[in-house]
């Protein structure tokens, strides 16, 4: 099942994550590597949280302040911040150095230009593999350099906007939100596919 809602204002986009599930239905409602190899990374659970979870479209997104780094160099994520200066797409994904990620950060990677004609950034969050993100930010195979990806240590982040999986509530489903600039959620796609979650958000944008 898929849904997405979309609101006719002016946007923000924050991007959303989840890697490697089984074939399952996806959900959604509108408005996831470099010299060393990382380690093998633990098996992501194959069910996740019910989209219905995830906050509404029309809701205030809550703020939050996160490390991040962007092509390799650490710095202190503010989403207040990003929202002063244009649409923000955030999207939440279960854990860096997966399959799923890794083709989701490359879809986002390659689409960035396109987000920035709209006047938007991109920001990935996850809480899982969080110590391989550094390395991450700046692969080629993933985001690139091209975007910044932050920590959610705990997936307290995660929880605020309703996004943990069901079975590993310390890791967050793959789910990507359009912000307004005013802080209100525009879109929400869920999806357990990485497929989809970039045009969702760019059509969030582009909505009248």
């Amino acid at each position: 099942m898929r849904r997405i809602a979309l609101l006719p204002l002016g946007i923000t986009c924050f991007a959303l994550a989840a890697c490697n599930f089984t074939a399952q239905a996806p959900a959604s409602t509108a408005a996831e590597p470099a010299s060393a190899t990382p380690a093998t990374p633990a098996p992501v659970p194959a069910d996740v949280t019910s989209p219905s979870t995830a906050l509404a479209v029309g809701t205030m997104a809550p703020d939050f302040n996160a490390q991040a780094w962007l092509a390799g160099k650490e710095f202190d994520y503010k989403l207040a911040d990003a929202r002063a200066k244009g649409p923000v797409v955030l999207y939440f994904f279960p854990a860096a150095y997966t399959p799923g990620c890794n083709i989701e950060a490359h879809q986002f990677s390659q689409a960035i230009d396109k987000f920035a004609a709209a006047g938007a950034s991109v920001i990935g969050v996850t809480a899982g593999n969080a110590d391989q993100l550094e390395k991450f930010s700046a692969d080629n195979e993933s985001c690139a350099g091209k975007f910044p990806v932050a920590a959610d240590p705990g997936a307290k982040i995660a929880a605020e906007y309703g996004v943990v999986l069901d079975k590993k509530p310390e890791w967050s489903n793959r789910t990507s939100f359009v912000i307004n600039t005013d802080g209100r959620i525009a879109a929400v796609h869920s999806d357990l596919s990485p497929d989809g979650h970039v045009d969702a958000m760019l059509a969030g944008l582009k909505a009248p």
